[in-house]
Parts: structure tokens; C-alpha cells; sequence
């Protein structure tokens, strides 16, 4: 069986494009492996209509309403490879299955590089967080520390004092000039300067001279990349950014290879579920034209 689009990738951004091709009653496939980014948090904050909900719930529920639709597959699983060319794809999924479609969307979202701190990565997510438009609004005005990873950080740290009072742990990722010292003092900020030892607690630091200091949440900015190279494999150019890299893409969210077209986190920054949905419907839109015209 030959798809209209294949997409790679069922979550926000997947799912929001393949609706609109779903409702112009074109045959759409989703291979999905089912690792949501923010499968971690137990509340999704900052989107419109869903303020509070649980992310699972917010997914569950969308696939739902996708699959009423007769010209949705779905497929449960990792696709392993992207070949062909325009109007004569091939994905190959871990179980060697070939699908054929006419385009391909990857909308693989992408995969984070934490800071190397012990206790970060189990708190990711729930006491750790990258978005203060997401999460800061439930520290309730409480402390917040911001683990500095790079220069980008300053960008985090000055922004945060909107949600509460803010440490800036430097933990030898960058050094501010005065100028930015200035600034950070100007707006309330702490810097500290002694490194950070682990995470302990629901969001204490503890620091390489022993000294423990609570906070209601942090934040921190990590290093992102598609969570697949699927795409890169295939010949799509990829970009780097502030953030991370990217999957490049044009306007109408097309990869530098004809035909392949790619939406949400993996081929765009800042990154949350609006963002992703937007994008996604975006992105569907746009394969349905290039469909027709």
C-alpha cells in the first residue's frame, strides 16, 4: 500500500499535521515509537484549552479523534531507515516492514543532553525544568535556581526574576562581564560561583563546599538534537542553533530534500506543546498543497 505522507513520529507536531491531511481525506501512515519528550511531566501549563492537564491524557486523546478518521494508519514502532526520493519514499521499520509514501514528515521531536549532575536527570521534567512559560508560574513566586550550561544561560537567568528569586549557579559553564553582572544584580539575581555537587531532595542544590540550598525549582537549558537521525540520513540538511541542532527547513517546512518535510521541536526553537501544534498544523498544510499544486 502506497500513504499520501508518511509521518515519523506520533506525537504533538506528528499528530497535529496529520490531521489536516486526514480532513483533506488523504491516506496518511504514522509510525510512532511512543517517547514523548515530556513524558516525565505530570501537568502540561501553557496551552491553550488544556492548562493543567496531564500530557499523556492531552496525547491520548488526540490519537483518538485521529484514528475515528478512515484514511489514518498507525504503526507502533522505530523507523529505522528513509530512502527514495520525491513521489517514491521508503521507510523501513524495525521489524523490516517497507512502507512506501509520496512524502515523508519528520516530526521525530528530539532528545536532551543534560547537565553531567547527579540527581538532574531524575528530576527532569518534574522538579527540572527548560521553560519557565511551561512551569514557572506553580513555584508560586518561591526560589528558583538556574544551572548555568552555557552563554545562553545569562538569556534564562535574566528572564526568570519574573517568576521568583533566582540563584544563577555559573558551575564553571561561563563567566559573565561586568556589564551582565551588572545587569543580573539589577534585576535581583545571586550569582554562585561554587560548583554544584548533586541534586538532592525535591530541588535542592547541594554545592562542592557542602552547603545545601533549597529552591522551590530549577531550571536549566539543555543541549538538544532530533531524537533520530533518520532525516540526516536520508540527505537533510541539519542546522545548528542556540539550542542545540536542528532539521533545516523552509518556510513551507520542507528539509532541503525535496518531497521530505519536517515540524516541531526537531525543526524549530523555542520549543512547547503550542508551539509543536502550531507548527504541526502548519507543516500538514503545507504537504497538502504540495500535493496538489
Amino acid at each position: 500500500m502506497s500513504y499520501d505522507v508518511i509521518v515519523i513520529g506520533g506525537s504533538y507536531a506528528g499528530m497535529a499535521a496529520a490531521l489536516q491531511l486526514i480532513r483533506a481525506r488523504r491516506k496518511v501512515l504514522v509510525i510512532d515509537a511512543g517517547k514523548r519528550r515530556n513524558r516525565f511531566a505530570e501537568e502540561s501549563h501553557g496551552f491553550l484549552g488544556q492548562d493543567g492537564v496531564d500530557p499523556a491524557e492531552i496525547a491520548g486523546k488526540a490519537r483518538g479523534q485521529l484514528l475515528a478518521y478512515p484514511t489514518l494508519t498507525w504503526v507502533e514502532g522505530n523507523a529505522e531507515r528513509a530512502e527514495g526520493e520525491k513521489d517514491a519514499f521508503v521507510v523501513t521499520t524495525a521489524d523490516s516492514a517497507r512502507h512506501h509514501g509520496r512524502r515523508l514528515l519528520f516530526a521525530t521531536g528530539v532528545s536532551d543532553t543534560l547537565p553531567a549532575i547527579e540527581g538532574l536527570g531524575e528530576r527532569w521534567g518534574r522538579n527540572v525544568f527548560h521553560c519557565p512559560y511551561c512551569h514557572g508560574y506553580e513555584l508560586d513566586q518561591g526560589r528558583i535556581g538556574c544551572i548555568a550550561t552555557g552563554p545562553m544561560s545569562l538569556h534564562q537567568a535574566q528572564l526568570l526574576p519574573e517568576w521568583g528569586e533566582v540563584t544563577l549557579f555559573l558551575n564553571g559553564a561561563f563567566v559573565p562581564d561586568e556589564a551582565q553582572r551588572a545587569d543580573l544584580a539589577a534585576r535581583g539575581v545571586t550569582i554562585e560561583e561554587t560548583p554544584v555537587a548533586r541534586l538532592e531532595g525535591k530541588a535542592d542544590v547541594r554545592l562542592a563546599d557542602d552547603r545545601l540550598l533549597p529552591f522551590a525549582g530549577l531550571f536549566t537549558a539543555s543541549q538538544v538534537a532530533p531524537a533520530s537521525q533518520i532525516a540526516e540520513h536520508l540527505g537533510c540538511s541539519i542546522e545548528a542553533t542556540p539550542f542545540g541542532t536542528q532539521i533545516q527547513t523552509d518556510a513551507t517546512k520542507e528539509s532541503t530534500v525535496p518531497g521530505a518535510f519536517a515540524c516541531g521541536d526537531a525543526a524549530r526553537v523555542p520549543h512547547s506543546v503550542s508551539l509543536a501544534v502550531g507548527d504541526g498544523a502548519w507543516a500538514g498544510a503545507q504537504l497538502h498543497r504540495s500535493l496538489v499544486f
